[in-house]
């Protein structure tokens, strides 16, 4: 099986169809999606037509669980709540039904797709370093080979056994069977390591090998959208920065 993992969307249109797009051209046979389809950016109800009609699986991320009044949000800044009151008022009821019954949490052929790192997926954890591998390291015979998350917007990996946990530092590496592995899958529509192009996985089970992929897009597309959106426009500067 040959799987696209795409996340953090944050309402970019223009660079999650260039993705699928270079999805389509690479060839999968599944895509999952780890949340945060909406959030930041401008086209919140053509991202969600989207992720509905292409991916195969979907779970919640804390900004699809913000704006269908599944968490507070209080704790966001300010621009980021209005951004989410926008898309609030902007969703269909089609696409916010959809979204409000988005699961935490989903599991196909050993690989688990979750927004934040586990155990405790509603905290919404963020993966920055071998500390946070430490819970799913000391449970090690209970996780699934493969954990994909989200959230971080950064391209992280680390692989772990009982005895300790390594960080994978390359874009392109074989996956082995004599560990697990749990793997932050970039974003699609707000890069933050300053790579302004947009990001998806590709993990390919037939060569079990991962790549994180990046794909140019219309960046001032996503701009314009932002501001007629009327969400803050830092968050369409940001995009060419990658940060």
């Amino acid at each position: 099986m040959r799987i696209g993992i795409i996340t953090d969307i944050h309402a970019n249109a223009p660079a999650l169809e260039s993705v699928l797009a270079d999805i389509d051209e690479v060839g999968v046979d599944y895509i999952g999606c780890l949340g945060d389809v909406v959030g930041y950016g401008g086209s919140p109800d053509r991202c969600c037509d989207l992720v509905r009609e292409r991916a195969d699986a979907v779970v919640m991320g804390n900004h699809d669980a913000a704006v269908t009044g599944q968490m507070e949000y209080d704790y966001y800044r300010k621009t980021a709540r209005e951004a989410l009151d926008v898309h609030r008022r902007e969703l269909s009821s089609t696409n916010f039904e959809w979204l409000s019954a988005l699961p935490m949490e989903y599991c196909t052929d050993d690989v688990r797709f979750c927004h934040g790192v586990p155990p405790n997926l509603t905290a919404f954890e963020y993966l920055f370093n071998v500390g946070q591998v430490e819970p799913l390291r000391i449970a090690y015979e209970e996780q699934a080979w493969i954990t994909f998350v989200g959230h971080s917007h950064l391209c992280k990996a680390f692989s772990y056994r009982p005895n300790g946990v390594v960080e994978v530092l390359r874009t392109r590496f074989d996956i082995s069977k004599d560990c697990n592995y749990i793997i932050s899958a970039g974003s699609v529509g707000q890069p933050r390591d300053y790579d302004n192009r947009a990001c998806w996985g590709f993990l390919d089970l037939n060569t079990q090998r991962f790549e994180y992929r990046r794909v140019t897009y219309s960046i001032d597309d996503a701009v314009s959208a932002i501001e007629q959106a009327g969400i803050a426009s830092a968050f369409g500067r940001r995009l060419y920065l990658g940060i």
